[in-house]
């Protein structure tokens, strides 16, 4: 698992890029955190990953992940972790195979901190654990 600093510093890498930097939550996004915590995003975001990105040949690729909706959907797009493709082009994380635990923990946590910042960034909104 990576620390905040190298969350953080990553995540400003990614924000460079145009198309990544475009990317925010939304009222009702930002709701849905205020009202349910960042556990309950956690938890989202360990499915969604598992379900979706996780497998060698996800079904679907480059098309699974909905634009938004949902806290983790707008932070997948934001991070670079909405496909494979995206995640090998911005994480190096290759195609091909089933995603290690390790990469799997470092999805979920540079999503969670996406949304962390982007929820602390809003102040009608604090961030509940």
């Amino acid at each position: 698992m990576s620390d905040r600093a190298e969350l953080d510093a990553r995540l400003n890498e990614i924000a460079r890029h145009p198309f990544r930097a475009k990317f925010h939550l939304r009222a009702p996004e930002v709701e849905f955190v205020a009202l349910r915590g960042m556990k309950v995003v956690r938890e989202h975001a360990v499915d969604l990953i598992g379900r979706r990105l996780a497998p060698a040949h996800p079904a679907r690729d480059g098309k699974q992940t909905p634009w938004g909706g949902h806290p983790v959907f707008r932070a997948q797009h934001a991070t670079g972790t909405c496909c494979r493709g995206c995640l090998q082009r911005t994480h190096g994380i290759a195609k091909g195979h089933d995603l290690t635990d390790r990469e799997r923990e470092y999805v979920v946590e540079i999503i969670c901190r996406w949304v962390e910042l982007e929820c602390a960034r809003r102040t009608d909104a604090p961030v509940r654990g």
